[in-house]
């Protein structure tokens, strides 16, 4: 498949390989958590998928635009709320812009980030479901 993703671990307590066509990451746990602190831990890697992908989408606009953008910078926070009914997670992301761009350009690229493909997932409803391989 070509969106396959294959996770897998063995006998180091939490330290993952991510594969995904030839390219490959590790994902594991920090040494407070059992982990060795190999790699970035699952969290972040989320939040680094959403970031990324709002980098890009945004770069790519700007590059179509011929517009001076030379540099994207996203930071990006989370919190979890509890609640009876549900858990709620909020993800903040801080979009920074370097270039020679005007205030409307700017805006222009805000909005941009919010359509990214990762940025759509996220925002509207998920199923995953689990099966046997």
């Amino acid at each position: 498949m070509d969106n396959e993703v294959i996770v897998s671990i063995g006998k180091t307590p939490y330290t993952t390989t991510v594969q995904y066509g030839k390219h490959q990451i590790i994902v594991d746990e920090p040494e407070d958590l059992g982990g060795k602190d190999e790699g970035i831990n699952p969290t972040p890697l989320l939040l680094s998928s959403l970031g990324s992908c709002k980098a890009i989408t945004v770069k790519m606009y700007a590059d179509r635009k011929n517009w001076p953008l030379e540099e994207v910078v996203v930071r990006l926070t989370h919190e979890v709320q509890q609640s009876e009914q549900q858990q709620t997670t909020y993800i903040q992301c801080f979009l920074s812009f370097k270039g020679d761009l005007d205030d409307i350009q700017k805006q222009r690229l805000f909005k941009i980030a919010e359509k990214c493909p990762v940025h759509k997932i996220l925002s509207n409803p998920i199923v995953i479901t689990s099966n046997h391989l």
